[in-house]
This record gives structure tokens, sequence and C-alpha cells, in this order.
């Protein structure tokens, strides 16, 4: 680079720069030899700088590009991985979930395991679900008398806590109880009604029915009774907070339903 593109160098950078270098530039006076420092800082994709003796002097303008680099490449790598850069979400403290479940007891048990065939068993569910069914009570998605009045007070933090307190839980096994119509029930929930395009409930619940965490609820054990009203509702459009759900009960008759909600309250 020749001596007078430093001066047009320097001239772009303003007021750093005396007149008094430029002009011994411009005239040819003065002559500076390219340095490593130099191919550094084109790397960088910088211009290049005038001599020291006119601007900050070269290691104080290596140590602020190097700064400046670190900082560009550690903002970069946030906007790259914003889930890095978020804070982790709180542990749930199963103290406080046992604590607020109290008021929940009367109707699902001391452990979760209702013994009431009407209101369902939630020890061992998976708590995203549990999650999720409480703030759609809470909001009026999943209507239900009872429970949204429940649901009104409890804050995101204990919804939480309850879900995993009641997940640390147990379920207690249930039984089928007609055996006129287990093998139905089997039928349905293993290989679904193909001629009306029904899946098997397996297929989501799993085939013992633990269901899989974060997305298909438990079923195994679960009160015939409750799964049976839950279907109905399901298929009368009075539960609508699922989609699948409700296309799926919207093609089954009575009989059916209770056929495979009595094998579900069965499997282990």
């Amino acid at each position: 680079m020749g001596v007078t593109g430093w001066g047009l160098v320097g001239a772009a950078w303003g007021d750093g720069v005396e007149m008094r270098g430029l002009e011994l530039i411009n005239q040819g006076a003065l002559g500076r030899q390219e340095t490593d420092a130099d191919l550094i800082v084109e790397s960088l994709g910088f211009a290049p700088i005038l001599p020291t003796f006119w601007t900050t002097p070269m290691k104080s303008l290596a140590s602020f590009l190097i700064s400046a680099t670190l900082s560009a490449f550690v903002a970069g790598s946030a906007l790259a991985n914003p889930a890095a850069a978020a804070p982790a979400a709180a542990k749930p403290d199963l103290a406080k979930g046992e604590a607020a479940f109290a008021m929940c007891a009367a109707c699902h048990a001391a452990d979760g395991n209702s013994t009431t065939p009407v209101n369902p068993k939630l020890a061992q569910q998976h708590p995203e679900y549990l999650v999720k069914q409480l703030k759609e009570f809470k909001s009026g998605k999943r209507a239900n008398a009872v429970m949204s009045g429940m649901a009104a007070g409890l804050s995101d933090d204990d919804m939480r806590n309850i879900g995993y307190w009641l997940a640390s839980k147990s379920a207690k096994p249930g039984f089928a109880k007609d055996k006129d119509t287990v093998a139905l029930g089997e039928r349905i929930y293993r290989g679904g009604i193909p001629d009306r395009q029904i899946a098997a409930c397996a297929s989501c619940h799993s085939p013992n029915g633990a269901g899989m965490p974060a997305q298909y609820p438990r079923v195994s054990g679960q009160h015939a009774d409750y799964t049976t009203a839950q279907l109905v509702a399901f298929r009368d459009g009075v539960r609508k907070n699922s989609v699948q759900m409700t296309q799926v009960a919207a093609k089954m008759n009575d009989r059916e339903i209770k056929a495979v909600s009595d094998y579900m309250a069965g499997l282990r």
C-alpha cells in the first residue's frame, strides 16, 4: 500500500488525525512498512490504521479489536442459540406441591389415588399433562365448574409444583369389571376400528397405558366411569380441549366407549 493511500485512510478517520501528519504523508516525506499487525487488522475487516504517533498506540488498538471481536462472538452465539442464553426454569418444589394439593384431597385422595369412580386418579400422571389441564380449567378452555373454581387461585408455579408432586406418587392398579366386553375393549385399544378410521389407542397411550411424557396422558388403571364420561364429553362437544380426541370419540358408540374404558382400567 502506498504512502498516499495511508493519507486517504487517515482523512476518512477524521478527528484523531493531525493535519501536519497528513501533509507529511501526502508529500511523501514519511514512509511506513506494513507489519503483521496491519495484516491482523485487515483480516478482521477493518481498514489499515494510521501510524502510532498520529493515533492510538498499536497495542491499545489491538486490545480494543480483540475485545470487540470476543464481544461480537459472544453476542452472536447467544443469538444463534437463544435457549442457552435464557435462564433455566425453576426446579419444582415438591413440598409446596404437596401443601397446595391438600385442598384437592377430598376428591382425589391424599396421594392422588382417587377412590371415587367419577373423580380421576392423578398419581403418577405426567406432570406436563396435569399442568396443561389446570391451565385450561383456569382459562375456561376446559369447562368444569368445580375445577375452574379450584384452579382460579393457582399460579403457574403452584400448578407445576402440584403436577410434579403427583407425578412422584405411585398409581394404584385398577381392574376391568365387565368380562362380556373385555375382548371388544382390547380390540379397540390395540387395533382401533379400521373401517371407521379410528386409530388404536395404544399408538398414543402406549401398549400398557403409560402414555407418553409431555404428549399423551397415562390411562392405565384409570376409573372406567371417569374415562367413559370424558370420551362421551369429547364426542358430544362438551369437552373441547383436544381436537384429536374429539375426532376419535365422534366415531364411537356408547358400547364401544364403555368397553375400551373398562379395558383401560385393567391395564398395568
